[in-house]
């Protein structure tokens, strides 16, 4: 059974840096594409990033190109998203997903496991 443990949240001030990490128990995360999603107070779950399993390519959305960066370590069967330049408007649930596909997704139904989540708060 694939289990996700997020870890790594909390509260900065805006422009600061988190970095979050997704463990993944009962796979391995090189046979999974790895996903970070994000969802904030009365807004659907949303796309932030991913790593394919193909080609190990990290994938962003627009708005946080340039600030956030994910990777991927076989050895600590981990992916991380270290976020930089930090604004008020990440504040949300980050959430890590793993599928098999072997094509990138950005619909949140297209993944079969989740984390429980963690917190980001951006203060102004």
């Amino acid at each position: 059974q694939v289990q996700l443990v997020e870890s790594g949240g909390g509260l900065v001030q805006a422009g600061g840096s988190l970095r979050l990490s997704c463990a993944l128990s009962g796979g391995t995360v090189s046979d999974y594409l790895m996903a970070w999603f994000r969802q904030a107070p009365g807004k659907e779950r949303e796309f932030v990033a991913a790593i394919s399993r193909s080609d190990s390519y990290p994938y962003y959305v627009d708005y946080v190109k340039g600030r956030f960066a994910m990777s991927r370590d076989n050895a600590k069967n981990t992916v991380d998203l270290q976020m930089n330049s930090l604004k008020t408007e990440d504040t949300a649930v980050y959430y890590c997903a793993a599928d098999k596909s072997w094509t990138v997704q950005a619909a949140p139904g297209n993944y079969d496991y989740w984390g429980q989540g963690t917190q980001v708060t951006v203060s102004s």
